[in-house]
């Protein structure tokens, strides 16, 4: 019986490690610019898979889809909120990435999440923050209030980016308001609408592809995440991003497998495969976020470690990681945003 364990243990390891029991297609459905480029030739080269990628604009399109039954995908990357949702409405397929080999790379801090107990429907992909961008050719001084964006002054108007997500839009605003998140209070959401409604005018755009309009100048301002935000300063060197004096959002995308995957062993080699220490290191060095995989900081370039995107000022507080709302709050949030982008 031991004999059979260990055969049967070493099977396994050897499907999960090696080309000859994989071959065929992979479908992922992720953000923009998230995927690195010679972390899927590597893995289609390991695999005999052809990897194929749709993105998606923000999390309320991908899961949009899921729910209307729209199928063809293996792998998607929900937020920690989200997956809340998938877990909860049974749209997950439970793949048990615990059991992984890889996953003894995974820092401890990111194991028994809140979003998924034991990791039974996901493994880490990234994890960052969101604020906001200033061009300081454009926005001078030092303040790092969310009053630039919603009580912009001349030099901004009408530069300024606000994320297309309902989520983090609103969360921003009851911030800045002072007030709680996931908050179902009429008076607080009328406050929130007010305030967003007031700031319309000033406001170029709704849209989460950041860098572009940044780097281009057509927005001096701009909500954004913390990886976006340096791949901006990269190719512009006067934008800084800032951790808002009023608190700030912490985030971790995860790797998923949708429910009836058409191929769900392909979409496993997936999930093991990006827990490997330097396959990881390829998700922070392309999309310049934390990975939450230990030992990828031997492969990360040696440039990133000190970005001030990924080190906040020892002055300002650590990120809120915020639960997804209840269903109610979640239909609330939908209202103010309809109305806003009437």
């Amino acid at each position: 019986m031991k004999s059979l364990t260990v055969f049967t243990a070493a099977l396994l390891a050897s499907v999960l490690a090696g080309p000859a029991f994989a071959a065929g297609d992979l479908f992922i459905y992720t953000w923009g610019e998230y995927t690195p480029p010679e972390m899927v030739a590597k893995f289609e080269k390991t695999y005999d898979v052809k990897v194929h990628i749709d993105t998606y604009d923000s999390m309320e399109t991908m899961l949009a889809k899921l729910k209307s039954g729209a199928g063809g995908y293996d792998i998607i990357v929900p937020g920690h909120d989200t997956m809340t949702i998938l877990v909860r409405e049974n749209l997950l397929e439970p793949i048990n990435a615990a059991n992984m080999p890889n996953y003894k790379n995974v820092d401890e801090k990111w194991r028994d999440v809140f979003w998924d107990k034991g990791r039974v429907y996901s493994a880490p992909w990234a994890w960052g923050s969101t604020g906001f961008v200033v061009d300081r050719a454009v926005v001078k001084g030092n303040d790092t209030s969310l009053k630039i964006l919603f009580e912009p002054d001349d030099t901004v108007k009408g530069k300024i980016n606000m994320l297309r997500d309902v989520n983090d839009v609103i969360n921003m605003a009851l911030r800045y308001l002072g007030k709680p998140r996931c908050n179902e209070n009429p008076e607080d959401l009328k406050a929130v609408l007010d305030l967003l409604s007031s700031q319309k005018p000033f406001v170029k755009s709704y849209n989460s592809e950041t860098k572009e309009l940044l780097v281009s100048g057509e927005a001096a301002v701009s909500m954004s995440w913390n990886g976006y935000a340096m791949r901006a300063r990269d190719e512009k060197p006067t934008l800084e991003y800032i951790y808002p004096k009023e608190g700030y959002t912490g985030w971790m995308d995860n790797v998923a497998v949708p429910k009836g995957a058409p191929d769900l062993e392909n979409a496993k080699l997936w999930v093991n495969f990006v827990m490997a220490p330097e396959n990881a290191a390829m998700i922070t060095n392309y999309a310049r976020y934390s990975n939450g995989i230990k030992g990828s900081e031997a492969f990360v370039e040696k440039a990133l470690a000190a970005a001030p995107e990924l080190n906040p000022p020892s002055d300002v507080a650590a990120p809120e990681f915020l639960s997804a709302c209840t269903p109610a709050t979640t239909k609330l949030y939908d209202r103010v945003w309809t109305k806003l982008l009437r």
